[in-house]
């Protein structure tokens, strides 16, 4: 099983990236990721935007740059929502790791967009004069028919926001952006098995094992490398499952915890606060109240 929904990316015939431009009533995807980069720009709206562990308000002009399998989304503010209009919009730009090549990234001359998209597995948040200008050149690229020109405008787009301080690291609590290629390979394997197998019951033993390791030094390297726990970690995907969960579904708060894999409803009520800084049933109510009209 999986923390949020995945969303399948299919790009347009022999392109190498995709831009897309979203007009909803409010905002409607679910808590999700995707092995893709992406870059999402608010063109109207407010609400609370989730991005890995982190949450925050946002408003339009609201410029993230996220890396692969960042959980995410945005969620409007019922309060802001007027009958019959499209409160939400928003221009997303999604492309691969080797959207120009397998090796192209390793080039000299994109050493500083490299660096970039490494960073972006923390999910950044850019405000001020570099916020604008991506803004304005988002919607340039989206504007523009010539597919050569498009491409050139990404790669404009990424060196800027490369070069740009005025940037905000969101979730701190994900360092895989500061891992080595050898510890991200082999943390690797031991993600995907937390990922399938969250919700019953994981194995520390298995997880070392499958790090070629001993319990008690896989522990040590785990909590080395990701500056967590092994069973912090298990739990913010269990509690990351369930926040999706309660935001997309009516079902019990109870019913809920033991489906993440908590066998104890008042341990996930402490680990939900510990987390998400209130209450499930608050959480939901931030998305439950009845839309105007």
């Amino acid at each position: 099983m999986i923390t949020a929904s995945i969303e399948i990316i299919r790009m347009a015939h022999h392109h190498s990236f995709l831009v897309r431009e979203f007009r909803e009533h409010l905002f409607s995807a679910p808590y999700h990721f995707h092995p893709e980069y992406e870059l999402t720009l608010i063109l109207k709206g407010s609400g609370k935007r989730y991005i890995g562990n982190h949450q925050a308000g946002y408003s339009a002009g609201d410029l993230v740059l996220m890396g692969p399998h960042l959980p995410h989304c945005w969620k409007t503010d019922p309060a802001t929502v007027l009958p019959g209009e499209l409160n939400a919009q928003s221009l997303v730009i999604q492309f691969s790791h080797d959207f120009l090549g397998e090796d192209f990234l390793s080039r000299r001359e994109l050493h500083a967009i490299a660096l970039l998209l490494q960073q972006s597995a923390f999910g950044l948040q850019y405000t001020g004069a570099a916020q604008a200008a991506v803004a304005q050149r988002m919607m340039d690229l989206h504007a523009e028919q010539d597919d050569f020109k498009k491409l050139l405008s990404l790669l404009e787009i990424l060196q800027q926001l490369a070069g740009s301080s005025e940037v905000q690291v969101l979730n701190h609590r994900d360092i895989i952006a500061g891992q080595s290629p050898r510890d991200r390979e082999r943390m690797k394997v031991v993600y995907n098995y937390i990922i399938e197998n969250f919700r019953e019951d994981i194995q520390l033993n298995t997880a070392a094992k499958l790090a070629n390791m001993s319990p008690n030094a896989f522990c040590k390297y785990f909590k080395k490398v990701t500056r967590k726990t092994f069973i912090e970690t298990v739990n913010d995907y269990k509690l990351n499952y369930a926040a999706q969960q309660i935001i997309d579904t009516d079902k019990p708060i109870a019913g809920i915890a033991y489906d993440s894999g908590f066998g104890d409803l008042s341990h996930f009520n402490t680990c939900f606060r510990a987390l998400f800084r209130q209450t499930p049933s608050d959480f939901r109510k931030q998305f439950n109240t009845p839309l105007p009209g």
